[in-house]
């Protein structure tokens, strides 16, 4: 799992997070926005606990909150993702009674600045009534997302990796053929 934190100053000028897409974060398919479904939700909570340390459920709440009722995270998708979030050394976490009260770290904060207008573009898209607009930039910043899990998160191996080789060949052929 670290060596994906060991490479990421190196790359992160030119290349933006790639290195950083493990694991899930598509909890409450069906029931919130679209955009959560690649991994983006772990921006929004990384920024959360940078406003504050937070428990768990005060990102639920607060979630709820920032869009404006519209999505409700599960624990089942929240959870999982503050696990990840500490195994990427991104924030630390502190018993408080019978929670964790998470606080981001120097390694988080640096990876929030590096991707602070992925995080803005989310956070106003959460705030929007509806999804009626498709937005390019955040469909491709989704696919890069899902490649990257797919590609070295669990499971990966060269099989995958010519499976998603092939799924994006056909993308872009499909692509250069529109009129």
């Amino acid at each position: 799992m670290f060596r994906f934190l060991h490479h990421q100053h190196r790359h992160h000028a030119m290349h933006g997070d790639h290195h950083h897409h493990r694991g899930g974060g598509g909890g409450g398919r069906g029931r919130g926005p679209k955009m959560f479904d690649a991994g983006a939700m772990r921006y929004v909570v990384l920024h959360l606990i940078a406003e504050k340390p937070r428990h768990g459920y005060e990102i639920i709440k607060e979630l709820e909150q920032l869009s404006g009722g519209g999505y409700t995270p599960s624990p089942g998708a929240i959870y999982p993702l503050l696990s990840l979030l500490l195994d990427m050394g991104h924030v630390s976490a502190m018993a408080d009674g019978n929670k964790k009260l998470h606080t981001i770290t120097p390694e988080g904060e640096a990876f929030l600045a590096e991707n602070r207008q992925f995080v803005d573009v989310i956070l106003a898209r959460l705030g929007e009534p509806s999804e009626g607009r498709v937005d390019l930039r955040m469909m491709m910043h989704e696919l890069k997302a899902a490649v990257i899990d797919k590609a070295h998160g669990p499971g990966a191996s060269d099989q995958r990796a010519a499976q998603i080789r092939a799924i994006l060949q056909r993308a872009v052929s499909e692509v250069k053929q529109l009129d």
